[in-house]
């Protein structure tokens, strides 16, 4: 759902911008209590993963598919204020790298697929989680998180359309539509999202902020009794695994690379949600060229001619690299280190 350049008029455009880097910064400052030096690589690996699973759109209806936003997974694996960063990260690479929306839809793009997205995924799944906890109640609560949050986003989209949009609409059409198709979408986001969490938490319980409390010490049984191998949770309430992070990293990182560079040459070409209902609703043609839209990792290399898994490639280091750095600087440096 990347707003492209063109949809919104200067004041909202403006405004959301002033929202989103009004978020950011908030978020920045609130990224120390999720963030140390253990944590902070797992938000550049999310990142890089999110960027990866959105180019994979995947059919909702007949000619039209839908990808992963990515706000609620972000939230429930390195927290609501880190999942922010990640989100704007994301963004930011696909608008100066792929030309992936548009530049003065920047703010729109981060406010609405990544405050919107995360605030909502989060409270959902905090609501859901309080009332059923355990891994299934986690699981589960991932799944209806991110499910709703799309259809949110979505609403928001089409309320600051009929506030500040270049075209006339009728709000409750575009609504019904807008929410119509990404309920459907959302469908598949929860999906991805709960086998996610439900992956990480069968391997690295520790690593998913949303399960804090949750993770046992690990331990070995032995002929002579039972050994702890694992330490008691630290300051924060995070359990402290031995070892096994290496090889999780790799293998996530491995994932990731593997989905960007191989599985992405198979999403679906239909237009995506917002596109779709664009185009039927009749303000698709208020789209604008994107300002870097002729560089060679343009619309993911199809405008260079580079092969779409290496643009993929490409784009996951970048991804990684920048928000890495980002999750580094933000990290809290008084927190005890492992």
């Amino acid at each position: 759902m990347h707003v492209p350049d063109g949809f919104f008029n200067a004041a909202v455009s403006v405004s959301a911008g002033v929202v989103a880097a009004a978020g950011v910064a908030v978020c920045l400052r609130g990224a120390r209590r999720e963030l140390d030096d253990r944590t902070a690589p797992m938000a550049g690996l999310v990142a890089a993963f999110i960027f990866a699973v959105q180019m994979l759109n995947f059919p909702v209806a007949a000619g039209t598919s839908g990808h992963l936003l990515g706000g609620a997974l972000a939230a429930i694996l390195v927290g609501p204020y880190t999942g922010v960063l990640c989100m704007a990260v994301v963004l930011i690479v696909q608008g100066l790298f792929f030309a992936d929306g548009g530049l003065t839809a920047l703010g729109v793009n981060i406010t609405l697929m990544g405050l919107v997205t995360v605030l909502v995924g989060w409270g959902v799944f905090r609501a859901i989680t309080r009332v059923a906890p355990g891994r299934g109640g986690v699981t589960a609560a991932a799944f209806v998180a991110s499910l709703l949050s799309v259809p949110a986003s979505a609403l928001v989209f089409t309320v600051l359309f009929w506030v500040g949009g270049t075209a006339p609409i009728e709000l409750g059409t575009v609504a019904a539509a807008m929410g119509g198709v990404h309920v459907l979408i959302g469908i598949g986001e929860g999906l991805i999202t709960a086998l996610t969490v439900g992956a990480v938490l069968a391997v690295r319980p520790d690593l998913v902020y949303g399960a804090r409390g949750l993770a046992r010490p690990l331990e070995l049984r032995g002929a002579d009794g039972t050994t702890v191998v694992s330490q008691e949770p630290d300051s924060a309430g995070r359990p402290v695994p031995a070892r096994g992070g290496r090889p999780f990293v790799l293998g996530a990182l491995g994932v990731t690379l593997v989905l960007a560079g191989l599985v992405s040459s198979y999403a679906s070409a239909d237009p995506d949600g917002l596109e779709s209902v664009a185009e039927e609703k009749g303000f698709l043609g208020q789209a604008a060229d994107h300002l870097f839209g002729t560089w060679a990792l343009a619309d993911y290399g199809e405008v260079g001619g580079i092969p779409v898994g290496v643009a993929g490639i490409i784009g996951v280091g970048i991804t990684l690299l920048v928000a890495g750095v980002v999750a580094w600087a933000a990290r809290g440096r008084d927190r005890t280190r492992v």
